[in-house]
């Protein structure tokens, strides 16, 4: 004994148009949230005994108040700065830059130094303050 079937047509809702629009949103909110970020990423180093730690992943990058450019403690140009911090990356691929700006040091050397590291693909990059006591 066969059954036939009636009459009745299939009610249920179809989810692949659903589907491709929720897909066609994603693509787009990914691709469009990394325009609407401006300025650098800076990862600040945090106060408290964790940043004390004696670690060699870490180099020096300074700017003396002549907007002079200091790796570690030997005076370059600024290029070449940014060209011996890419080979130490290469050497430890979880290199920090610590950035030390004189406070009476031009903004835009400091920014410079910043800019080229951030081109470079240095995504941790710090600024050094000094702990102000006058509360």
């Amino acid at each position: 004994m066969t059954r036939r079937r009636s009459g009745i047509a299939d009610t249920g809702m179809s989810l692949t148009p659903m589907i491709d629009i929720m897909t066609t949103l994603l693509a787009v909110f990914m691709v469009t949230t990394p325009m609407m970020t401006a300025g650098i990423d800076v990862d600040l180093p945090r106060a408290g005994a964790s940043a004390m730690t004696g670690n060699n992943h870490a180099i020096q990058i300074s700017v003396d108040a002549k907007g002079n450019y200091y790796l570690l403690e030997n005076q370059l140009p600024c290029d070449e700065v940014v060209k011996r911090a890419v080979a130490m990356r290469g050497e430890n691929p979880n290199l920090v830059v610590t950035l030390s700006g004189d406070k009476s040091a031009d903004y835009g050397a400091v920014m410079l130094m910043m800019g080229k590291l951030k081109d470079v693909g240095f995504q941790r990059v710090g600024l050094r303050t000094q702990i102000d006591n006058k509360q």
